[in-house]
């Protein structure tokens, strides 16, 4: 395996987790803390986690007043952020970038993946280059801004979390039953080849196994992959959810909330348990289509198509219950693009 193959193969492991991290963050830990005698635990990890970003308004500039997930229909932006040693996770690239929308009459929520290496405006810097760099460039409030001018929906809030935490969520619940569908091998979490062996069938599987299994994409496509992730996302949250695992709320709570920073009160959060409790609730993935190449740069990126842009920006609208409007985008020409500029 060449040293290209295995970095991106490592990169490829924490975007897949971090779609799995999603519910887990922001629904399934609310969903156990609310009501019950850690309440005063959960808030003082969230009050740790609190940070905000600097923006004009406290609401998007795409909203003409501010929100209450307690009444609302919301958004919220989870970046995964790369948080090796040699990186300033404050100011790193993100690995992963999910666009979800809560809708509290639908009891639902919509996950948009924005691939990482989408070429994009970033409002930050001034120019066109890969979105996951604008985290790099000014933190989660640059990550904001640029999904916004991307997208033309709001991002109302902001959760930031690193690979660790899924891990240790699955880990924290005593692992998770799930039907393997094939045999496999792959790297584990310290980058050991082979190191994690699963073969076909009914079977518990701790963090390290279950993240496997979520970042495999040897032994199908893409599509069937999105529907592993989904399943997953399904099998721990309902995990999470359930009587057996109340005894083990405090070590949930601890492991989301040391591998996590957010805009996102506790008052808030606990707004976002209504939809975990509900027994109408679901979780819709949908998805940009475009294509993959490299440019004059030197460098590859993935150019989503425009009317596949805008089917999604008016799916993840009406979802907010928002009228659509002319979307408000900066202007830029290609010359924005400095091939000479190092990431």
């Amino acid at each position: 395996m060449s040293n290209r193959q295995y970095k991106k193969r490592k990169l490829n492991k924490k975007r897949v987790m971090m779609v799995i991290v999603v519910p887990l963050v922001i629904i399934a830990t609310a969903t156990l803390a609310y009501g019950m005698h850690l309440m005063n635990k959960a808030e003082d990890t969230v009050d740790d986690s609190y940070q905000s970003i600097d923006r004009g308004n406290k609401q998007s500039d795409l909203r003409t007043e501010q929100v209450d997930p307690i009444e609302d229909n919301v958004s919220v932006l989870i970046i995964g952020a790369d948080d090796s040693a040699e990186r300033d996770y404050a100011h790193s690239r993100s690995d992963t970038l999910i666009l979800a929308t809560f809708n509290k009459q639908a009891h639902n929520v919509k996950m948009l993946s924005i691939p990482r290496d989408t070429y994009t405006f970033v409002p930050e810097v001034g120019y066109k280059t890969k979105i996951n760099h604008a985290h790099a460039f000014g933190g989660p409030r640059a990550a904001v801004e640029t999904v916004e001018n991307f997208m033309n929906v709001p991002v109302d809030y902001y959760v930031q979390v690193n690979f660790n935490a899924f891990i240790e969520v699955v880990d924290s619940l005593g692992g998770i039953q799930y039907d393997v569908p094939f045999e496999m091998s792959e790297l584990n979490s310290d980058d050991d080849e082979n190191a994690i062996h699963l073969m076909p069938g009914e079977q518990k599987l701790n963090g390290e196994e279950a993240l496997a299994l979520a970042r495999t994409r040897k032994y199908d496509n893409d599509i069937e992959r999105g529907k592993r992730q989904q399943k997953i996302i399904k099998t721990v949250v309902n995990k999470a959810a359930s009587v057996a695992s109340v005894t083990k709320i405090g070590n949930i709570i601890e492991s989301v909330g040391n591998n996590m920073t957010t805009n996102i009160s506790f008052d808030e959060m606990k707004a976002f348990a209504r939809y975990g409790l509900n027994e109408e609730f679901s979780m819709e993935s949908v998805s940009l289509e475009g294509h993959g190449g490299y440019m004059d740069d030197g460098l590859w990126y993935y150019q989503v198509e425009e009317a596949s842009r805008a089917s999604i920006e008016d799916k993840l609208r009406k979802h907010l219950d928002l009228s659509m409007q002319d979307r408000q985008t900066t202007e830029f020409t290609n010359e924005h693009l400095d091939s000479n500029r190092t990431y």
